[in-house]
This record gives C-alpha cells, sequence and structure tokens, in this order.
C-alpha cells in the first residue's frame, strides 16, 4: 500500500492563490455583466390577461396616472400597462395603476415597446442603444436578452411577427426570441466586407410585416429619398435579401431632396409613403409594390398636410377594416387591403385605438367614437384633459382605455354603454 503524499507548504499556497484568482475573475465578470446595477421585481401573483371589451362606455373617468416620459403612446401588454423613465421599465396594474412588478437599470433606458405579451426594453452602453430584455408582460419575469452595436437613439416599433430597432444609421429586426433576423445599415465590424447594399446613408423611417420590410432613406449624392424593400428574415441575418430599391420621383425636385416624407405602412406586398406638399403639388400618399416601384398616388383632402411629429409613435394604428395615420392635425384612414385613403377626421389630435369594433379617436374635449368602415362620428364622451391640448396616444387593456399626454399616463373607465352591433 503506498503511503499518502504529503502536502507541501507550497502545494497549499498554490491552491490558495488559484482559489483568489477565481474568485477575483468571477467579481470582475460579475462587474461588468448585466446583472451588475440591475434590480428586478416580479409580480408575487401575475396580473391576470385581460378581457376583450364588449361594449364601449357611455363615460368617462380618470382612475389613476402615472409619469412615462421615455413613452409617447401607451405601452401595454395583455396584462399591464408599461411606464418607462431613465432608469427602466414597471408594470402598472391596469385597474388600480399600482406597480405589480419592475426592472431598473444602472444604465439609461433608449425605449421601450410591446410585443409577443411582453414588454421589450432597449438600454444604453459604450455601443449605443444596445442592450435589450425582454419580460413577460403579466409578471415581469426575464424571458430573453440580446446585445449588439446600435446608434444613440432608436425607435422601436412591432408588426406582431418582428420588432424593428432604427437609428439614424443602422436597423435591426428581432424575432420573439430576441434572436436577430436582420440588420442593415452602418456595420462597424462587418465580417463579410461587402454585404450590405449601400453605405453612408440616412435611414429616415420604416415599416415592416411578416414578409416585408421597406426602408426609406437618403443616400449621399442621391436626387430624392430611396425606398427599398427586403426580406424581414434573410438566410443570413448579415446579408440582406433586398426585393427593390429605387429612388422615390415623387421625392425630387429642382430644390433638392425633398424632406419630410415616411414609410406609413408595408402590408403584404404593398407599401405606402406620406408625401409632404412641395413645389405646388399637395400632399399625397404614395403607393408602391413590394419591389418598391411606384403603383399610384392619391391626394391627401385640402388642409391635411402630413408633419411627420416627433411627439408622438407610431402614428399608424390598425383599426378593423382600415389603418388609421394621425397626419399631426388630421386623422386619415386608409383602406386594408390598397391602402387607398377612405375618410378623414380634422383636428384630431392621434390615430387612435379599437374598442368593441369602434375607433376611439382623441379629440379636443373628449374621445370620438368612430365607425371605422364610414368615418362617421356616433358620439363624442366627454374627457376633461385640463389645459393640455397637445398629442394623445391611445390604448386599451381591457375595458380600460390609457391615455398617454405628454410625459403623463392617464387611465379612464366607465360605466357601461353600447355594444358595436348595436
Amino acid at each position: 500500500m503506498l503511503a499518502p503524499e504529503r502536502r507541501r507548504r507550497s502545494d497549499l499556497v498554490a491552491a490558495a492563490t488559484i482559489l483568489v484568482v477565481a474568485v477575483l475573475a468571477a467579481g470582475v465578470i460579475w462587474f461588468r455583466s448585466d446583472a451588475h446595477g440591475t434590480t428586478s421585481e416580479t409580480a408575487p401573483t401575475p396580473l391576470p390577461q385581460a378581457t376583450t371589451a364588449l361594449t364601449v362606455p357611455a363615460s368617462l373617468t380618470e382612475v389613476w396616472r402615472a409619469q412615462s416620459p421615455l413613452t409617447s403612446t401607451p405601452v401595454v401588454t395583455g396584462s399591464a400597462v408599461v411606464r418607462g423613465d431613465d432608469g427602466g421599465v414597471d408594470g402598472l396594474d391596469p385597474s388600480t395603476g399600482e406597480t405589480a412588478w419592475s426592472y431598473r437599470r444602472d444604465v439609461p433606458l433608449c425605449a421601450v415597446t410591446s410585443a409577443w405579451n411582453t414588454a421589450v426594453a432597449v438600454f444604453a452602453d459604450d455601443r449605443g442603444c444596445a442592450q435589450v430584455t425582454e419580460l413577460d408582460g403579466a409578471t415581469g419575469s426575464h424571458k430573453a436578452q440580446r446585445s449588439s452595436d446600435a446608434d444613440s437613439e432608436v425607435r422601436l416599433s412591432d408588426d406582431g411577427t418582428y420588432v424593428t430597432s432604427l437609428g439614424d444609421t443602422r436597423m435591426e429586426l428581432w424575432r420573439s426570441d430576441l434572436v436577430r433576423t436582420l440588420e442593415y445599415g452602418r456595420v462597424d465590424a462587418p465580417q463579410n466586407p461587402g454585404t450590405q447594399p449601400r453605405t453612408g446613408c440616412t435611414l429616415l423611417s420604416t415599416a415592416s410585416n411578416s414578409s416585408r420590410v421597406a426602408v426609406l432613406e437618403q443616400c449621399p449624392e442621391e436626387s430624392g429619398a430611396r425606398l427599398t424593400t427586403m426580406n424581414p428574415a434573410p438566410k443570413d441575418a448579415t446579408e440582406p435579401q433586398e426585393y427593390g430599391s429605387s429612388v422615390v420621383a415623387s421625392l425630387t425636385s429642382a430644390d433638392g431632396p425633398v424632406e419630410g416624407a415616411r414609410v406609413l405602412i408595408a402590408s403584404g406586398d404593398r407599401v405606402a409613403l406620406s408625401i409632404p406638399p412641395h413645389s405646388g403639388e399637395p400632399a399625397k400618399v404614395a403607393l408602391f409594390d413590394g419591389n418598391a416601384q411606384p403603383l399610384t398616388e392619391f391626394d391627401l383632402p385640402d388642409g391635411t398636410v402630413p408633419e411627420a411629429p416627433a411627439d408622438l409613435y407610431p402614428t399608424v394604428v390598425k383599426a378593423a377594416n382600415v389603418f388609421s395615420w394621425w397626419t399631426g392635425s388630421s386623422t386619415v384612414a386608409l383602406d386594408l387591403s390598397d391602402l387607398s385613403p377612405q375618410w378623414t377626421v380634422p383636428g384630431a389630435l392621434g390615430p387612435g385605438t379599437l374598442m368593441a369594433g369602434r375607433l376611439l379617436l382623441p379629440v379636443q374635449d373628449g374621445t370620438a367614437v368612430i365607425d371605422p368602415s364610414t368615418g362617421t362620428a356616433e358620439r363624442t364622451i366627454p374627457v376633461d384633459r385640463g389645459d393640455y391640448s397637445g398629442p394623445v396616444g391611445l390604448a386599451v387593456v381591457g375595458d380600460v382605455l390609457i391615455e398617454q399626454r405628454g410625459t403623463d399616463l392617464v387611465a379612464l373607465s366607465g360605466t357601461e354603454g353600447q355594444s358595436s352591433g348595436e
């Protein structure tokens, strides 16, 4: 039988040194990780999934309000109202306004949106708005996370399949597990140089659906903005698959590129752009096919001027058989199939939201109840907004109507009203 080896003092010192190094390394990793400086408080009991409202209230009364300076229109999941400020996001009970869950970071929040019944929050680091976290809407529990290069300011949008993060020079699309399906524009350290179709362009706006993503961009030395349509999920996320790209003739003039246009809608294989008035021409909606080729244009009613407001986003919502577009001075309905203008409500304060088959539009002194098929205003529910007269974003959670007025979220509830079938 062999005698056991004797441990020498040097062996103990070496083991202790290895342990100290391992602890220090783990500490450095933790200090640099996203977990450091993160406070996550999940809901002890999940917020219930809201039931669909069957009626529009006969009256509306304020039941709570909260500050949400990092959103411009209400962000709601099927069970929570999500507020955002510089330090993070909170999930509020839509009935009471009480905080059910919270996710806070020691870095600034760039933007937050809702998708797939979750909240998708983007935080800043030294690479821009690059830290992305997905949180369950009912509990605030962590679902997915990603990190990649980004611009210092981004806008988030959701089409039901993908979330788009758009900056001035770079765009990404993510699927529900936050895996990137497309990157477009600036690539600081490309693994495969030359995979992007153009460089040095400024990305102006975008819209997407499950089969198309459309981007309007202004490229150097071009006479006007360029419309590009692509596959939102090509075989390789780093290599965009274009369906078509062309400079928009309506956005060129003798005085140079026409500014202020934006992508409104990508629906099926059609794309709608808003064209501001210029060179004696009225404001228009221009339609393009899935290959970014022009189809037709529609003049907007007199006095309807697309102002591309920066203080309310998004400005287009789907409402039954129309897309409701807020121009900044009016709300215009575009047909769900061919995207042609159908009716206009002058003086509306936002694109509105759908409730019990009716489009609720914010107007001065109240909320108009609109038949989305005809644009007929059936009635106006009085709402006291005090001295606030700016844009109003609307969303519905169950039978609670949420307004965003500037930085204020305001929840309104009411007495039972008429159903959409009455």
